[in-house]
C-alpha cells in the first residue's frame, strides 16, 4: 500500500513536467510551422465555413469551397460529419501547400446518435457524474463520426423563460451552473484531448447572452459589471478552470458593445485577466452582424474590429478571408495580433493529433462500432429518470397502482418520436425513440392501455375531445401528455406567451369533468406556465424533452420503478408579468412580508410574488425529515473553515434520493446581496427508515462575492445558512460570524 501512494505521488508531481514538456514541443512545432506561412495562409485558418444546412443558412458555393480548402483559405468546418464526409474533406486540405488539416466542428448540445435530454433538463438532475457521462456519450459517438469540436456546452445563465435558447443551458444559478460547466467539459474532453473518443469543447456564449432584453433572440444586454461578474460569467470561469479548450463569443451587444468585438471580455477579462490559452471563435455571421449592430461601418471595418479585440476564428462571415490581408498590410491590425490567432488554433491542431493523423478520427469500423454501442441508451435512460421532476402528487396518485385494470394515454404528445428529442439533433435515430404512449404499454402489464390524440399541440377546436373523454370515462386513470413541440424551443424560438399552446388546457378541463384521477406529463424546453393544470391536476410529472429513452423514463417513474429525485434548475413563474425571475432576488427595502398586504411594498397587486414552482424544486414518493442542524462554531476567521451537520432520514415506504441544498444570506454587505444563494447541495440516497449526518465546509471562499469595485472577497459581518429541500421549503437554519481579517 505504501509503495503504491508513492508510485501515485509521484505520477502527480510528473503530471504539470510532462504537460509542460508537451506544451514546449507544440509550441516549437506550431513556430516551425508559422515561419512558412504566407499572410494568405495565415488568414485562411482563422476562417471556418459551414458544409451542409444544420445550423444556419449553409453558403452553398461548393466548387468555390473545394478550391478555398485546396489553396489553404480553409482552417474549419462545421456541419460536415460522418467518416466518409470528413474524410473527402480532410482530403482536400491535405492537397494545400502546407498540409494543414481541417478541423470539424458541430453542435453536439445533447448527444450525437443517441439523444440525451436537453441541456435544462439534464441539469434538473443535478447529478455532476450523470451529466458528465451525457457528455462523455456524446463526445464518443461525435468523434467516432470524425468530429473534432463540439459548439457545447452553453453555460449561459438565464432567468427569462420566454428565451427559447434557456433550453441549452444549466437555468438561472451560477452556482449550480459552474458545476454543470465544469461536468460537460470534462466529459466532452475526457483524459485529454488528442484522444480518439473526446472532442474539443466550446463554453459558449460569451458573454451574458441569457440576459437578452425581453428575452429576446439576438437581442441586446444592459447590465452593470458587477452583475456580470457576480451571475454571468462563473460558469465561464468554471469552464476554463475545466479545461475548455474554445469559447464562442455571442450576438447580443454587452452595454452597446457587440460581444463578438468586445475587447473587455475577450482580451482584458478572457485573455488576460483569466489568461485562457485556447481559441475564440465567433458565433455563426456575428462578425458580419456588428454592421447590422451600427458598430462596424462595413464587413473589412467589421474584420478589423472582431480580430482586434480578441475573436480568433470568424464562423460564416468571409471576413477575415476577404479582408484582412489587405487590413494587416495597411497597419489597422498587427501582425502580432494575427499570430497570435493563428497560434492559439494550429496548437489544437496539434494538441489533437491531426499533424500526424490527419484521419485519426475517421475510422469507419470505429464508427460502425461506436454508434451501436447498446451501453449509449443504458446512459440515455439513467439520465432521462434523473431529469425527470415530479412536480405535484396529490393523495398518492403516483405511482401508478399496479391495480389499475385499464389507463387513457391522451394528449397530442402521447404517442410523439420527434418532439421527445428536442432541438439540436446532429444524427438521432428517430425510428428507435421510445414514445411516452410506448413505454407505458412496455410497463403497463396486463393493465389494458387506450390511446386517443385528442388534439395536436396547436390545435384551436376541440374536434377530438369526444374521443378523448369517452376513453378517459373508461379508464381507470388517465395519463395526459401535453407541451410544446421540439421546434418550439431553442435558437430563435423565443415567445412573448409560454403558456401551453393550443386548446391543451381545455383537453385537461374536459378530462378532469370526468371525474377519473388526471396525471399529466408535460414535455417542454422551458418553464412553461399552466396554472389550470398546476391546481387540478392530481400529479404532474415534468419530463423537458427527454431523449431517445424517454417514454422509458416516464413509464419507469410513472409506475413507481423509479422513484423521482430531480429538482428545478430554473424557477417557474406563475405568468410572464413575473419574468425575469429568480430565487435569488436582491434585497429591497420594501419587502413583501405578507403576500396579503402589499400596499406601498415590492409586490403587485394582482398577483402574489412567489413563483408557481420555485428553483430547487422537485417531490419524491418518499419522504425526508431534516433535524439536528450543528455548525461547529458559530465564528469564524477569514483563514478558517466551518463544518455544518445535520441529520437527514428517510421517513417513508420507499427506498429514494433526496437534492439537500444549503443557502446562505449575508445580512449585511458593502452591495446589497440576494435574500438567498445556493452555496452547495448533495444527492443523498437513503433506505427506508435508514439516517445519515449530512456534512457541508463552509470557507471563506463560499461567503465571497464581488463588490462595485470588482474586487472578489468576503465581508466581515453576519451570515443565515439554511438547508433545505427547495428554495423555498427550508427545513433548517444556522448562523455564522465572519470575522475581521487581523
Amino acid at each position: 500500500m505504501t509503495m503504491k501512494k508513492t508510485t501515485l505521488a509521484l505520477a502527480a508531481a510528473l503530471l504539470p513536467l510532462l504537460a509542460g514538456a508537451q506544451d514546449a514541443q507544440i509550441e516549437s512545432k506550431v513556430a516551425a510551422l508559422m515561419r512558412q506561412m504566407t499572410v494568405a495562409e495565415k488568414v485562411g485558418q482563422l476562417h471556418q465555413i459551414s458544409g451542409g444546412l444544420h445550423t444556419g443558412p449553409a453558403s452553398g458555393e461548393d466548387a468555390r469551397t473545394q478550391a478555398d480548402i485546396r489553396s489553404g483559405k480553409v482552417g474549419s468546418m462545421l456541419n460536415v460529419k460522418g467518416v466518409a464526409d470528413t474524410r473527402a474533406m480532410q482530403a482536400l486540405a491535405l492537397q494545400s501547400r502546407l498540409h494543414i488539416p481541417l478541423l470539424f466542428g458541430q453542435d453536439v448540445i445533447h448527444g450525437y446518435r443517441t439523444v440525451f435530454p436537453v441541456p435544462l433538463g439534464e441539469s434538473a438532475s443535478w447529478d455532476m457524474e450523470a451529466i458528465e457521462q451525457s457528455a462523455r456519450v456524446a463526445a464518443r459517438e461525435a468523434s467516432a463520426a470524425g468530429i473534432h469540436w463540439t459548439f457545447a456546452p452553453m453555460v449561459d445563465i438565464a432567468r427569462d423563460p420566454r428565451w427559447g435558447r434557456v433550453m441549452e443551458g444549466a437555468g438561472e444559478d451560477a452556482f449550480l451552473g459552474s458545476a454543470i460547466a465544469r461536468a460537460r467539459v470534462h466529459g466532452f474532453q475526457g483524459k485529454r484531448l488528442g484522444a480518439t473518443d473526446a472532442v474539443m469543447a466550446t463554453a459558449k456564449h460569451f458573454a451574458a447572452y441569457g440576459a437578452a432584453l425581453a428575452g429576446r433572440d439576438y437581442n441586446a444586454v444592459d447590465m452593470s459589471q458587477q452583475q456580470l461578474f457576480e451571475v454571468y460569467l462563473p460558469p465561464f470561469k468554471a469552464a476554463l478552470d475545466a479545461g475548455a479548450a474554445t469559447f464562442m463569443n455571442s450576438f447580443n451587444t454587452l452595454n452597446g458593445v457587440p460581444a463578438t468585438g468586445n475587447s473587455f471580455l475577450q482580451r482584458d477579462v478572457l485573455k488576460g485577466r483569466w489568461n485562457f490559452k485556447g481559441f475564440v471563435v465567433s458565433d455563426w455571421g456575428s462578425v458580419r452582424e456588428m454592421v447590422a449592430h451600427g458598430y462596424a461601418s462595413d464587413l473589412a471595418d467589421a474584420s478589423v474590429k472582431a480580430i482586434n479585440a480578441g475573436s480568433d476564428m470568424d464562423m460564416e462571415s468571409y471576413a477575415h478571408l476577404n479582408y484582412l490581408e489587405q487590413s494587416i498590410k495597411s497597419g489597422k491590425v498587427k501582425m502580432k495580433t494575427l499570430d497570435d490567432a493563428v497560434r492559439r488554433i494550429l496548437y489544437k491542431k496539434f494538441e489533437l493529433g491531426l499533424f500526424d493523423d490527419p484521419y485519426r478520427f475517421a475510422d469507419a469500423a470505429r464508427e460502425k462500432a461506436v454508434l451501436a454501442d447498446p451501453s449509449h441508451r443504458a446512459a440515455a435512460l439513467d439520465v432521462a429518470q434523473k431529469s425527470l421532476v415530479l412536480l405535484k402528487n396529490e393523495g398518492g396518485a403516483l405511482p401508478l397502482s399496479r391495480d389499475a385494470k385499464r389507463i387513457a394515454v391522451i394528449g397530442p404528445l402521447a404517442d410523439a418520436r420527434r418532439d421527445l428529442e428536442g432541438g439540436w439533433v446532429v444524427e438521432g435515430d428517430r425510428a428507435r425513440v421510445v414514445s411516452i404512449l410506448e413505454g407505458i404499454r412496455g410497463h403497463a402489464g396486463k393493465a389494458e392501455v387506450s390511446y386517443a390524440q385528442a388534439c395536436g399541440v396547436g390545435c384551436t377546436n376541440s374536434d377530438g375531445f369526444a374521443d378523448a373523454v369517452a376513453t378517459a370515462a373508461k379508464a381507470d386513470v388517465v395519463v395526459l401528455a401535453v407541451g410544446e413541440t421540439w421546434d418550439m424551443s431553442g435558437e430563435a424560438k423565443s415567445r412573448t406567451d409560454i403558456t401551453l399552446p393550443g386548446h391543451q388546457e381545455q383537453l385537461f378541463a374536459a378530462l378532469k369533468a370526468t371525474g377519473k384521477p388526471v396525471v399529466v406529463v408535460m414535455l417542454a424546453g422551458r418553464p412553461l406556465v399552466f396554472n389550470a393544470i398546476a391546481d387540478q391536476a392530481d400529479a404532474i410529472v415534468y419530463a423537458w424533452f427527454p431523449g431517445s429513452e424517454g417514454g422509458n423514463a416516464v413509464a419507469n417513474v410513472l409506475f413507481g420503478d423509479y422513484n423521482p429525485s430531480g429538482k428545478l434548475p430554473i424557477t417557474f413563474p406563475r405568468s410572464v408579468g413575473q419574468i425575469p425571475l429568480s430565487y435569488a432576488q436582491p434585497s429591497t427595502g420594501r419587502p413583501v412580508t405578507d403576500e396579503k398586504d402589499v400596499v406601498y411594498k415590492s409586490g403587485y397587486i394582482d398577483s402574489v410574488n412567489s413563483p408557481r414552482y420555485a428553483f430547487g424544486h422537485g417531490l419524491s414518493y418518499t419522504s425526508f425529515k431534516y433535524s439536528g442542524l450543528t455548525v461547529s462554531s458559530a465564528e469564524m476567521s477569514p483563514s478558517q473553515q466551518v463544518t455544518l451537520s445535520f441529520d437527514l432520514a428517510n421517513t417513508g415506504k420507499a427506498e429514494g434520493t433526496e437534492i439537500v441544498q444549503l443557502y446562505l444570506r449575508d445580512m449585511v454587505a458593502s452591495v446589497a446581496r440576494p435574500v438567498k444563494e445556493l452555496k452547495g447541495f448533495q444527492k443523498i440516497h437513503l433506505l427506508p427508515g435508514e439516517q445519515r449526518r449530512v456534512n457541508f465546509t463552509i470557507d471563506r471562499e463560499l461567503l465571497s462575492f464581488f463588490n462595485s469595485q470588482l474586487v472578489w472577497g468576503a465581508e466581515a459581518g453576519d451570515f443565515k445558512l439554511m438547508v433545505g429541500s427547495a428554495s423555498d421549503d427550508i427545513r433548517l437554519e444556522g448562523a455564522l460570524k465572519l470575522l475581521p481579517a487581523r
